[in-house]
């Protein structure tokens, strides 16, 4: 570390020229071969994926997005004569749109069903020629144009469905810039100075741009999901910024210690800048632990958000020596180095009087540390997961307006309706038996209606659409699928050659929370085990992991529970503009994996400055309180920018984002001021000298990985520097 910091403070316009070239040559490249974003995914093995596979195979539909236009009137019909007209007119319009394939009437023959009983409410099906993401927002945004210039004359037009829902969200969020003025704020109030504040701030901008280029180009040869870039966004921005702040703290210190800026820049290199390499890794170990999963909608998250972290890293560890070149003492506010020019020492006895009231007080503080985290965590008993939809979108949306017209003129199950695919391997013969089971299914309880069998041109299936009482979020609905499934379909089928799988949007969301959950065990199992594997390494002991493992599950609980009473139970829900429902099935693998890498680097930073002062000492209470005097300050600065970016990121209007932000906001937030100021010492101080116990042979059998600096290189003593 200390040659990289050398060349690179020396080098300091070349390294700033190359990152530069390299953000403009990415992101030249990432915008010329435009988005390679999709929400794809497969769940090969599951009910609802065999429902869907026979569909495609047996009916011609259309394999494009459709969605839906919607028509209401508060007075009247929607048959009346002018109104019809109007919509027939814009039906009209929509139909020769660029991508448009293909229009339901509800106006048409076979259009009656599209209409509701009062006959207020009716919807056109509008079938595109290609999903979502390959028919561009411009095309939307056309048939939305068109689609809302009916509107007036008492007839109320809203557009619904995934296309519409995709080009009307918030592609920009606001939470980028309202995080990073936060961040600039926190910054400023910690150092006191404007380069110091802007220094950090710059490192992190440009890993992170690089890093989104980056990470476009790689979503075209893996799926990756939509939300992806703003959610590597939000862990880019909080690390990048957070490892640039532990680098610059230590590189700050020592200047003011009485370094030269270069021999701070090879010190903090060598201690906070192997915490950094370490704590990434870590990182980027976790996020890489959803590929044990198996879901390729999840595999490209994982590989997007580690290859942000492993360039917002590369930025902290390369570009800010350099701009720490360029910005000299002046990195020093005018007050600290007036200071400095005096020999006046500069101390900040708030922490180090905190950590001997924790020294003095272990085993009280980690009892009421431990029945805060422990009540926070209680509502995740609760936690149900399934998918938001458009019924979660904001009151004022089309897409959520839409929603609500049809839930009231075709009942609440109408946004989930559920499809029942029967193998006919006999043709016509095996119908009358098809028809018995859609007799049983109408008869169920929790079911409003039921159709008739439709039979597929080649005679092979015969499809039964089945329409809940209950929305598509409501645990009524799931546990519907579920008597479908074990009872009502097997007793329906029961001596015929009929077999039937239970699919449709609802139940493929259904599936796909059982898969995740079905291998949520094995996902923690794997973190846990590289995550302790990694700390082992690094502090040469069996505790400290195991106490940083149980630590980062006690965050995760509390973190769930948050977002469960938030989200799922609505309480301040309507602040952020979020609506209740369950959690979305893939939130708790991903929270999982950005928060275990998250609280290693706490943990990392926080123990690797006791184990240096246990290194030199032996003393384990003296290095605990140390550690924690040294640490605390950088630790809650750090946490209170990176909380300060999560919960900025609530204010973009798309829910799945906002649950992210809220859960992170608050493990990170129980994490830096709760766990690592109170409970780790607390428990470190309890458990004494068995901290940093590792059995000979282990010790002997595992490669040494150091974290702390090297002899003679500690805080605050200058080391040479050649000319």
């Amino acid at each position: 570390m200390t040659a990289l910091a050398r060349f690179c403070f020396r080098r300091r316009f070349t390294v700033i020229g190359a990152w530069f070239a390299l953000l403009l040559v990415l992101g030249g490249i990432s915008a010329s071969s435009g988005s390679g974003y999709a929400d794809d995914f497969s769940l090969p093995g599951t009910e609802s994926a065999r429902a869907f596979e026979l569909l495609q195979k047996n009916f011609k539909t259309q394999s494009g997005d459709q969605d839906q236009v919607v028509f209401h009137v508060r007075d009247g019909k929607v048959t009346d004569p002018a109104v019809q007209a109007r919509a027939e007119a814009a039906l009209r319009r929509i139909g020769k749109a660029k991508h448009v394939a293909e229009i339901a009437s509800p106006f048409s023959k076979a259009g009656a069903q599209q209409i509701s009983k009062d006959g207020r409410t009716a919807y056109a099906t509008v079938a595109f020629d290609g999903e979502a993401q390959d028919v561009g927002i411009p095309a939307y945004k056309r048939v939305i144009d068109r689609a809302e210039a009916a509107r007036g004359g008492g007839l109320q037009v809203e557009l619904g469905g995934q296309g519409i829902q995709f080009a009307t969200q918030q592609q920009g969020n606001a939470g980028e810039i309202v995080g990073l003025l936060a961040a600039a704020v926190v910054l400023f109030i910690a150092f006191g100075s404007l380069l110091a504040m802007l220094t950090p701030l710059l490192t992190a901008v440009f890993g992170l741009g690089t890093a989104l280029a980056a990470a476009n180009l790689l979503a075209h040869a893996v799926t990756t999901a939509t939300f992806a870039p703003i959610l590597a966004t939000l862990i880019g921005l909080g690390v990048g910024i957070d490892y640039a702040l532990f680098i610059i703290t230590r590189h700050r210190n020592a200047v003011k210690a009485g370094s030269t800026p270069a021999e701070a820049v090879e010190l903090a290199l060598n201690t906070s800048g192997r915490a950094v390499l370490f704590a990434g890794a870590t990182v980027c170990v976790a996020l890489l632990g959803l590929l044990v999963l198996g879901q390729s909608f999840l595999n490209g998250v994982a590989l997007a958000a580690s290859l942000t972290v492993l360039f917002v890293m590369a930025a902290a560890i390369t570009l800010l020596p350099a701009f720490l070149r360029v910005v000299g003492v002046r990195v020093l506010s005018r007050k600290e180095r007036r200071r400095l020019a005096t020999g006046e020492p500069v101390a900040d006895g708030a922490w180090a009087r905190w950590a001997a009231f924790v020294q003095r007080r272990p085993a009280a503080l980690a009892a009421g540390a431990l029945v805060l985290m422990i009540a926070l965590a209680l509502p995740m008993t609760g936690l149900r997961l399934g998918s938001s939809d458009a019924g979660q979108d904001p009151a004022s949306s089309t897409t959520r307006k839409a929603y609500d017209l049809l839930a009231d003129g075709f009942g609440p199950g109408f946004n989930g309706q559920l499809q029942l695919v029967a193998k006919t391997p006999s043709g016509k013969a095996d119908l009358p038996a098809v028809a018995r089971l859609a007799k049983a299914v109408g008869a169920e309880r929790g079911i409003a209606f039921a159709s008739a069998p439709v039979p597929s041109p080649n005679g092979k299936v015969a499809l039964i659409s089945a329409l809940p009482s209950t929305a598509p979020q409501a645990a009524a609905t799931s546990d519907l699928i579920t008597r479908l499934r074990d009872d009502v379909v097997p007793a329906a089928t029961k001596g015929t050659n009929v077999s039937v799988a239970v699919g449709g949007v609802t139940a493929i969301f259904d599936d796909f929370a059982d898969v995740l959950t079905g291998k949520l065990p094995l996902f923690i199992g794997v973190i846990v085990l590289l995550g302790c594997l990694l700390l082992m390494l690094a502090f040469r002991s069996l505790l400290v992991p195991v106490v940083a493992a149980a630590m980062n599950l006690l965050a995760a609980g509390a973190a769930f529970g948050v977002v469960t009473l938030v989200f799922q139970e609505g309480f301040g829900a309507d602040l952020i503009g979020a609506g209740q429902g369950p959690i979305e099935a893939f939130l708790p693998v991903i929270m999982l994996a950005i928060l275990f890498g998250l609280s290693m680097d706490y943990q990392v930073f926080l123990v690797s400055r006791m184990h240096e002062e246990w290194t030199h000492t032996g003393d384990n209470a003296r290095a605990v309180r140390v550690g924690q005097a040294d640490t605390g300050r950088v630790i809650t600065a750090a946490a209170t920018i990176m909380v300060a970016v999560f919960g900025s990121f609530v204010l973009g209007g798309q829910r799945v984002i906002a649950e992210f932000g809220v859960g992170l906001a608050a493990a990170v937030l129980l994490d830096a001021f709760v766990l690592r100021t109170v409970l780790v010492p607390s428990l470190m101080h309890l458990i004494g000298k068995a901290n940093w116990w590792l059995p000979a042979w282990l010790d002997k059998a595992m490669p040494h990985v150091s974290v702390e600096p090297a002899e003679g290189e500690r805080e605050g003593e200058p080391v040479p520097v050649r000319a």
